[in-house]
C-alpha cells in the first residue's frame, strides 16, 4: 500500500503547490492532516512563496476524512482521536493565511475534502468533478466548517438540500451556484490555479474568505422559513436520524446568532479563566471578570483561540472594559463570530460520532465494501470473464426486472417465454420499467431507446448458442426448474453460467439432472429486480470459484451489491428473515392488534409492517414459502391459519385490493376492520392466548418479539457458515429486506441492544410460547455479559484468515476471519 504523504513544490513563479497523496481517493488520514499543517506552515514562513495551490494527486482532490478513525472511536469510545481540523487547520492555517490559497479540484472533493476547498480563497476545477458533503449518510454532520461555508457560497436552500440528501453535484453546477470560480481542462488545471493564486496576491482577483460572506444567505425571515420547511421534511423522511435536525440547528445558529453566544458558551466550558465569567461567582467589584475578559482576549489574539464579544454579550455588569481589551475584540470580532459557529459545529459533530446512528451507518459502510472479498474466490489470482450476452427464462415480474437491469447496463438480453402472449407481456413490463426512469428524468430518451434495442424475445433456445449466462426466473416448481436446466445445459456453450433466481429451493435439487454442477449457482434478485440493490449469489459445494467471480463482477456492472452465500432453504436472507412474519402471526394470535404491529414496526424504521408486506407480496407467495420453511425447520415454525382464512374469504392483498388493508387507486392503504372476525377465528383455532385473554405488551416488546427471532435465525446461519462474515448478513438485511441502515443491519443492531438481553428474552418466551423462540446454541458458547454477537462469531471457528478491505476511503483493514483450527463447520467454504 502506498504511504500517505503531503508534498510541496515551489515554482519559479513563487507559487507553492501542496499535494495530497493517499490512494485511491486521497482520504484525509491523520498523517495527511498533520502533513498539511506542516506544509502550510512552511509555505507561510518562506519568503520565496507568494501564493499557494492545494491539490490532490492521482486525479482526485480528496474523498474526505478517513472513516477508519470513526471505527476506532466507536470501538474505544475515545472521541479525542478526532483531530481539530475545523478551527485549527481550515480557519487558522488556510482561511486566515496571509498568503492566498487556491484549491485545484479534479475527480472529487467530498466531505472533508470539499470543506478544505471551501476554506481556500478560490476554487478552480476540472470538468465533471464530484462535489458534496455526504456526512449525514454516516450519522454525523460536516465537521470541518461545511455547515457554515456551503450556505454562504451557494445559498441556504441548495446547501441544505445537498447536506440533507448527501448527494453530490458536478463542478459545472457548482460553477453556476458559486461554489467553483472557474472550470478548466485537467491539463490546464494547475497552470490556471497558479495564475489565479498570483492574481489574488497581486490584488487583481478578489481575496474572499467564505466564512465571512453573508450575501447569499438572504434575510433572516427567509432563512428561518427555509429551515422550518427542511425540519418538517426531515421529521417525515428521517424520523430516527438525529443528525438531520442537528445539522439544521447548527446552520441556523450560524445564521441567526452569528456565533457570539456559542463562543461564550464554549469558553465558559472549556477555556482557562472562563470560570470567572460565570454569574454564580461572587465578584462585587467586577475585578475578576474584567481580568478574565483581558485574559480571554489576549489568548484569542496570541493563540488564535476563540475570543468573546465584550459588553452586554459577556456580562451586563461589566461596565468598565480596558482599552486593550476593546481594541482586541474589535479586531477579532469577525473572527470570533466565525470560530464560535465552528466550535458549535465541531462540538455537535463529536457528539454524533459516538451515537448509535453513526455506529450503525459506519458499520454498513464497511460491511458493503467487505462483500467484495470472498476467501478462495477473490484471493486466488482468478480474472473475471466478460459477460456480453445474457439469456433470461421467464418474463414475469422477476424476469422482466432482471432483464431491465442488464439492458440498462448495456448488456444484451435474450428473453425466452413459452408463447407470444407471455413474451409480449414481458416485453411491455420491461418497456414500462424503462419508461418510468425516462419520465422521472433519470434516463435520457436516447439511452432508453438504446437499452431497449439490446432486448430480443424468443420462444426457443436457438439464440442461446452464444450466451455467456442464463438466468432462470420461472415459478418455484422443482420439476419445471430441473427440466429447464437439463435443456439449457445442451443449448448453451460450455463456458456459460447456469443461474437460477429461486428464492428458496435447494440448488442441488435444481441441478440434480445435469452434469454441469460446477457452472450452477443462484442469482437471487430482490423485487423489483431493477431497483433493489442486493444480489444474493448462492453457491453449492460444487460451484466453480471462476463462476462465482464472474457473477460477482457482472453484479457490480449492473449496479448491484453481490453477497456470496451458501446453499440451504431460503439461503441467507430469506432464511434469516422467515421468523419475521411468523413472529408477527404469533403476536396476532396472542391477541395483539394487527394494525398496531404494523405501526410499531414502521416506526422502528422498516418501510412496511409485516402484514402490509404480506398484502404487497401476495398471499400465494407467503403460503408457498411458508411450506418450504415448515418442511425444512418443523421444530421452530409457527403454523398460523390466518392467511388461509383470508384467502377463503376472497382476499389476496393488493392483488385484488382486499387484504388486511383496503387498496384503492390513488389513495393510501386503509386498515380494513372487517377482517377482525377472521382474526378472531384464527385465534380460536390456534388457542395460544394465556387464559384465553390477549397478552399486554409494550411497543418495544412488539419489536423484540418480531425481530429477536430473526436475530436468533441469523445466529444459526452464522453457526452453519452460510455467510462468509457476520457483516454480510448486515448489509444483506439492509439492501435486501430494507432493514434500517442507521441501525447497522440485523446483527449489528442486536449487538447494540445487547446479546444478553436478546438471549434472556428468547429464553423467557420459549418457556412461555414454545420452541419458535428457543435460543440458538451460538448464544451459549461465550459469556454474554462481556461480549457481542460479532465477537461470538469470531470465537466460533470456521474460516481461515481473510483480508477484508484496504480502501482509500477507510485507510485501513477490518479483520473478518479467525485463525485456522481443526474444527470444521457444517458448511465450510474455505
Amino acid at each position: 500500500m502506498a504511504r500517505a504523504t503531503v508534498t510541496m513544490e515551489v515554482g519559479n513563479d513563487g507559487v507553492a503547490v501542496i499535494a495530497i497523496s493517499n490512494p485511491p481517493v486521497n482520504a484525509l488520514a491523520i498523517p495527511i492532516i498533520a502533513g498539511l499543517k506542516e506544509k502550510f506552515d512552511e509555505a507561510t514562513r518562506r519568503n520565496d512563496v507568494r501564493a499557494i495551490v492545494l491539490t490532490g494527486k492521482g486525479g482526485r482532490f480528496s474523498g474526505g476524512f478517513d472513516i477508519n478513525v470513526f471505527e476506532k472511536v466507536h470501538k474505544t469510545g475515545d472521541v479525542s482521536l478526532m483531530p481539530d481540523v475545523s478551527v485549527d487547520l481550515v480557519v487558522n492555517v488556510i482561511e486566515d493565511s496571509k498568503k492566498p490559497i487556491v484549491a485545484a479540484i479534479e475527480g472529487l472533493a467530498l466531505g472533508g475534502g470539499l470543506e478544505l476547498a471551501m476554506g481556500c480563497h478560490a476554487r478552480v476545477s476540472a470538468p465533471r468533478a464530484q462535489l458534496g458533503l455526504p456526512e449525514l449518510s454516516l450519522g454525523i454532520i460536516p465537521g470541518f466548517g461545511g455547515t457554515q461555508r456551503l450556505p454562504r457560497l451557494i445559498g441556504l436552500s441548495k446547501a441544505v438540500e445537498m447536506m440533507l440528501s448527501s448527494k453530490p453535484i458536478l463542478s459545472e453546477e457548482g460553477k453556476k451556484l458559486g461554489l467553483i470560480d472557474s472550470i478548466v481542462s485537467s491539463e490546464e488545471l494547475l497552470k490556471v490555479s497558479r495564475l489565479w493564486a498570483l492574481g489574488i496576491a497581486e490584488r487583481r482577483k478578489p481575496w474572499l474568505r467564505s466564512l465571512h460572506r453573508t450575501d447569499k444567505i438572504g434575510s433572516l425571515s427567509e432563512a428561518r422559513d427555509i429551515l422550518k420547511v427542511a425540519r418538517q421534511k426531515a421529521r417525515k423522511t428521517a424520523p430516527n436520524m438525529p443528525q438531520h435536525q442537528v445539522c439544521l440547528e447548527v446552520i441556523e445558529d450560524g445564521i441567526v446568532h452569528g456565533g457570539y453566544s456559542g463562543v461564550l458558551k464554549a469558553l465558559q466550558q472549556d477555556l482557562p479563566g472562563a470560570a470567572a465569567l460565570r454569574p454564580e461567582r461572587k465578584d462585587p467589584n467586577g475585578s475578576r471578570r474584567r481580568a478574565a475578559v483581558r485574559y480571554l482576549c489576549a489568548t484569542a489574539c496570541v493563540t488564535g483561540a476563540v475570543a468573546p464579544t465584550l459588553g452586554a454579550a459577556v456580562d451586563p455588569a461589566v461596565s468598565t472594559i480596558p482599552k486593550c481589551a476593546v481594541s482586541c475584540c474589535s479586531a477579532c470580532r469577525m473572527r470570533c463570530s466565525a470560530c464560535a459557529i465552528l466550535a458549535a459545529e465541531a462540538r455537535d459533530f463529536k457528539k454524533l460520532v459516538l451515537s448509535d446512528t453513526s455506529k450503525g451507518l459506519v458499520h454498513v459502510f464497511f460491511a458493503q465494501r467487505a462483500t467484495s472479498k470472498v476467501p478462495k474466490v477473490t484471493d486466488i489470482g482468478l480474472k473475471p470473464r466478460p459477460i456480453k450476452k445474457v439469456a433470461i427464462i421467464g418474463g414475469g415480474l422477476m424476469g422482466s426486472g432482471i432483464a431491465t437491469a442488464f439492458i440498462l447496463s448495456n448488456i444484451s438480453v435474450v428473453l425466452k417465454e413459452i408463447n407470444n402472449e407471455y413474451l409480449l407481456k414481458g416485453r411491455k413490463m420491461i418497456e414500462a420499467n424503462v419508461q418510468v426512469l425516462v419520465s422521472k428524468g433519470k434516463l435520457p430518451r436516447d439511452k432508453a431507446d438504446k437499452a431497449l434495442s439490446l432486448l430480443k424475445g424468443v420462444l426457443d433456445y436457438t439464440e442461446f448458442r452464444d450466451v455467456d449466462m442464463v438466468i432462470e426466473a420461472v415459478i418455484e416448481n422443482i420439476s419445471l426448474k430441473q427440466t429447464i436446466f437439463s435443456e439449457i445445459e445442451k443449448a448453451c456453450p460450455s463456458h456459460c453460467i447456469l443461474a437460477s433466481n429461486t428464492s428458496t429451493i435447494d440448488l442441488r435439487l435444481v441441478g440434480e439432472k445435469t452434469s454441469s454442477q460446477d457452472r450452477i449457482l443462484g442469482a437471487h434478485f430482490f423485487s423489483p429486480a431493477h431497483v433493489m440493490p442486493l444480489l444474493e449469489i448462492v453457491r453449492t459445494e460444487k460451484t466453480s470459484p471462476q463462476v462465482i467471480l464472474d457473477l460477482m463482477t457482472v453484479g457490480k456492472i449492473i449496479k448491484k451489491v453481490p453477497v456470496v452465500v451458501g446453499n440451504c432453504t431460503g439461503f441467507a436472507v430469506n432464511r434469516t428473515f422467515f421468523p419475521y412474519s411468523q413472529g408477527a402471526h404469533i403476536l396476532v394470535n396472542l391477541g395483539v392488534d394487527v394494525f398496531r404491529i404494523d405501526r410499531v414496526i414502521t416506526k422502528f424504521g422498516l418501510p412496511l409492517g409485516p402484514f402490509q408486506l404480506q398484502d404487497l407480496a401476495g398471499y400465494g407467495v407467503f403460503i408457498s414459502t411458508s411450506k418450504e420453511f415448515i418442511n425444512a425447520f418443523p421444530e421452530r415454525t409457527f403454523k398460523s391459519p390466518l392467511i388461509e382464512l383470508l384467502v377463503q374469504s376472497g382476499r389476496n392483498g393488493k392483488n385484488n385490493g382486499k387484504g388486511y388493508y383496503i387498496y384503492e387507486k390513488g389513495s393510501q392503504p386503509k386498515p380494513d376492520l372487517t377482517i377482525l372476525p377472521i382474526i378472531e377465528e384464527s385465534r380460536q383455532l390456534t388457542n395460544i392466548m394465556p387464559g384465553k385473554k390477549p397478552i399486554s405488551v409494550t411497543d418495544q416488546e412488539i419489536v423484540e418479539m418480531i425481530l429477536f427471532p430473526v436475530v436468533n435465525e441469523a445466529c444459526r446461519v452464522l453457526e452453519e457458515g452460510i455467510v462468509v462474515r457476520a457483516s454480510d448478513l448486515d448489509i444483506a438485511s439492509v439492501l435486501g429486506m430494507s432493514f434500517p441502515s442507521y441501525r447497522g443491519g440485523i446483527v449489528c443492531w442486536a449487538d447494540m441492544v445487547g446479546p444478553r438481553h436478546v438471549y434472556s428474552s428468547l429464553k423467557k418466551w420459549s418457556e412461555a410460547y414454545g420452541d419458535f423462540f428457543k435460543p440458538s446454541s451460538l448464544f451459549n458458547i461465550s459469556d454474554l455479559r462481556r461480549t457481542t454477537l460479532l465477537l461470538i462469531v469470531t470465537l466460533f471457528p470456521r474460516f481461515d484468515d481473510c483480508e477484508c478491505l484496504s480502501d482509500g476511503e477507510s485507510g485501513g483493514k477490518e479483520p473478518v476471519g479467525v485463525k485456522k483450527t481443526t474444527a470444521v463447520s457444517k458448511n465450510r467454504w474455505v
